[in-house]
């Protein structure tokens, strides 16, 4: 068995696992395991991230292997995290929730059907639009914070009684902004990016992930450094893409 016949079979099972993630994330929902359910789609995260670069070993991409990967996204990071907040922030149906994260399902379904018609070409250090896997993890992340109040969004002047009762709404603009974004034509940069910005230190910014990882997890604010990370993607991606194309000119 050739090498590129390998990474097929292998970034494929890292796929099904990315779906294994979602799907045992839509059960934990259901059965209000919620904290579970997070994690459960921050998984899926790493592997959907993993599958990506073993396919990239391959000099000859699996057709398939897009076309499962797409359909795994929908399920990991559209209508999981969606389940996930629905039934932790609003457990109750109200109209204006059910919309919003209709519209977010929506656009992450879009978003994976532009990526797969975009020539490849137009992708080499850089995505259209936010990653589902990056809205799919602010989305978890949000939630861990407030199951486990590791922190307040609110001003410390306000008294923490009133916290829980904006988190609906705070959730609910954070879904739009996010299905805004997954079909915006704003550039976010891919991991084969990150290794060219990275270069040599790549190793050093792994450790330092790591480290910050297990930090988190020592003081318990898993959910701060997560949601963290992936804000600064959002935030930053733009300008990174917009430098890495001044320096390839």
């Amino acid at each position: 068995m050739g090498i590129g016949v390998f990474a097929n079979y292998l970034a494929n099972f890292l796929s099904f696992l990315s779906l294994f993630c979602g799907f045992i994330s839509i059960i934990f929902s259901l059965k209000s395991h919620f904290t579970f359910a997070a994690w459960a789609i921050i998984l899926s995260v790493i592997f959907d991230g993993l599958d990506g670069q073993i396919a990239r070993l391959n000099p000859s991409p699996s057709e398939f292997g897009k076309e499962v990967d797409s359909l795994i996204d929908v399920i990991s990071f559209g209508i999981a995290p969606s389940i996930l907040g629905y039934t932790f922030v609003y457990r109750d149906f109200y109209v204006w929730a059910t919309l919003a994260l209709f519209i977010y399902l929506l656009c992450s379904v879009w978003r994976l059907a532009l990526y797969n018609i975009t020539p490849k070409q137009e992708l080499r250090n850089y995505f259209y639009g936010l990653p589902t896997t990056i809205s799919g993890g602010v989305l978890a992340s949000f939630i861990l914070i407030y199951r486990n109040q590791e922190g307040m969004f609110l001003p410390r002047f306000l008294p923490k009684f009133l916290f829980p009762k904006f988190i609906p709404v705070l959730f609910l603009v954070l879904v739009l902004c996010l299905a805004f974004l997954m079909v915006s034509r704003v550039k976010y940069f891919n991991l084969d990016a990150v290794k060219h910005f990275a270069g040599r230190k790549l190793g050093v910014w792994v450790f330092l992930l790591a480290s910050g990882m297990i930090a988190s997890g020592i003081f318990k604010k898993e959910g701060i450094f997560l949601f963290s990370l992936f804000s600064l993607y959002l935030v930053f991606s733009p300008f990174v893409v917009k430098k890495l194309h001044k320096e390839s000119h």
